[in-house]
């Protein structure tokens, strides 16, 4: 089985799959850190070097790779992951989609703490970062809802949450 692990940048994706790859026993691979490993670069250096449909392409081509694999695995996607091409039909076709939901104050105050380690917010200043989130999340809630399920993250841990996680697939 496939997991894949959608949301916002700031959700806990990563987090949550690492926690949730020591409970269950799957490998946990993030796809934008597969991607850095792939091409030597970061992420950030990847968009300014080479452009964001270079990058949107790479990632639609890893992310066939990865889902195509016929072992157990937990995916953490990028933000924007599900948004482009078809991806988010094929991450439901091919594994179990979760959309970790938190709130546009939660993710706030989780991103403010990450600010200088995020390309897309790190130019902002403290005062827009709930808007241009917003904003954002208005963009992506219709691609991010598609998944097979949805959890609520405001005010749970990561244990809670991995708990949840294998409630709803029962694993």
């Amino acid at each position: 089985m496939i997991i894949s692990l959608l949301g916002y940048m700031g959700s806990g994706k990563t987090h949550i799959s690492k926690n949730l790859s020591k409970k269950i026993n799957f490998p946990s691979i993030d796809l934008d850190q597969k991607i850095s490993e792939e091409h030597g670069m970061t992420v950030h250096e990847i968009f300014e070097k080479k452009g964001e449909i270079y990058f949107r392409k790479e990632e639609k081509q890893i992310l066939e790779q990865l889902l195509d694999s016929e072992k157990d695995l937990i995916l953490s996607l990028g933000g924007g992951t599900p948004v482009y091409y078809n991806n988010i039909d094929m991450i439901n076709e091919k594994s179990k989609s979760i959309f970790l939901r938190a709130s546009v104050n939660t993710l706030s105050n989780r991103l403010l703490l990450q600010k200088n380690t995020r390309p897309l917010v790190s130019k902002l200043k403290d005062s827009e970062l709930p808007e241009f989130i917003a904003k954002h999340l208005f963009e992506r809630n219709p691609y991010y809802s598609q998944a097979h399920f949805t959890i609520d993250t405001d005010l749970k841990n990561p244990t809670e949450i991995s708990e949840k996680i294998t409630e709803l697939l029962q694993i």
